[in-house]
């Protein structure tokens, strides 16, 4: 983002917006003080000097605090604490030299001078607590949004280390598809590679964002069971209900294949008679469903589905946040994995 394109108030300069209402707020104070003299000769001028000359002292004090690392997060009060001594001394010189040379009158004696000190001597120090606190605040907020970019980085490193783990797996379950159906029927092992090649094709393109259109991910699982109907055949039957408008819903890139997979694998593979695999896709409450369902039960030593599940769980919390789950449930011989997320994800 160039400085022409950060925000109006971001470009601002609120040291010297906040130096200038400062002291121009001290001015004022003081000309109200001195309202019923303000036209005796020098009053104002006098007034105006002591706003003046203040804004000049703190803008050296202040390049002194930062040449000295005296605002670092333990700030050194003595050595601030002398300084103000130093700055209320020259600030009450100053305004006694101001009095003399534009009022025309005469200063004796030294009666005036503590008294003076600790006037101005004060209100540098309220200046340099509000400096200070300034500067701790600009701190927090950087140190924040350096945890927050952390966690940011943190967050898309995991996403990707999981979605690093379906990947792999998926292919491997893909290749030895192939491989069984190599010595049965080249011409079907063939197109499956097809299919396989336009799969791999979509998990390159989609591995590098947090999420993608529902309709992509349909369109990698229709490939992806166009394989397996090659594979199983009959055994093997497809429903698909998608409510209208729910295309362009956001869904971590593979999760819903992931689910798919694991469907043909226990209601498919491993039934005799197949299954029927069923994907609808509807909206619930304000929330979209996206439920696979395939005949079967829940196998409880199942661990390659526990760390599917576990694994799409994370995706979804890391990509969508704590709004999107995944739950598994079993009812009347069919097993159902029903994602459920926002529909402005």
């Amino acid at each position: 983002m160039t400085p022409h394109q950060r925000p109006l108030l971001a470009r601002l300069n609120w040291y010297w917006i906040f130096q200038l209402a400062g002291w121009g707020a001290v001015a004022v104070f003081n000309l109200m003080l001195y309202s019923q003299v303000v036209n005796r000769q020098g009053v104002a001028a006098v007034c105006w000097w002591c706003s003046f000359s203040g804004l000049l002292l703190s803008h050296l004090w202040h390049g002194q605090i930062k040449r000295r690392g005296w605002a670092s997060p333990k700030p050194l009060w003595r050595r601030l604490l002398a300084g103000l001594l130093v700055l209320g001394l020259v600030q009450a010189l100053s305004v006694a030299a101001s009095i003399a040379l534009l009022q025309k009158q005469a200063i004796t004696g030294l009666a005036w001078l503590p008294i003076s000190m600790m006037f101005w001597g004060g209100i540098l120090g309220a200046w340099t607590v509000c400096y200070l606190s300034a500067l701790a605040l600009r701190r927090a907020n950087r140190f924040e949004a350096e945890a927050l970019r952390l966690e940011v980085q943190a967050k898309d490193t995991e996403l990707r280390a999981l979605q690093a783990q379906v990947n792999p797996h998926f292919f491997f379950n893909s290749m030895n598809s192939v491989r069984a159906l190599i010595y049965q029927d080249q011409h079907a092992a063939a197109q499956m590679i097809d299919q396989l090649a336009s799969m791999m094709r979509y998990a390159l393109q989609s591995g590098q964002a947090d999420t993608v259109p529902l309709a992509d991910e349909l369109e990698a699982v229709q490939a992806y069971l166009a394989i397996e109907k090659i594979r199983f055949e009959e055994r093997m039957r497809v429903s698909l209900e998608l409510e209208a408008g729910l295309e362009r819903v956001r869904i971590p890139p593979m999760a819903l294949q992931t689910l798919v997979e694991n469907a043909v694998k226990y209601g498919v593979e491993s039934n005799p008679d197949g299954s029927e695999i069923r994907i609808r896709v509807g909206r619930r409450d304000g929330m979209v469903d996206i439920e696979i369902g395939n005949a079967g039960a829940i196998l409880p030593l199942a661990n390659s589905t526990k760390v599917g599940l576990v694994n799409t769980r994370k995706r979804l919390a890391l990509a969508l946040g704590g709004a999107a789950r995944l739950d598994l449930s079993e009812h009347a011989g069919w097993v159902r994995a029903t994602l459920t997320l926002p529909e402005a994800a």
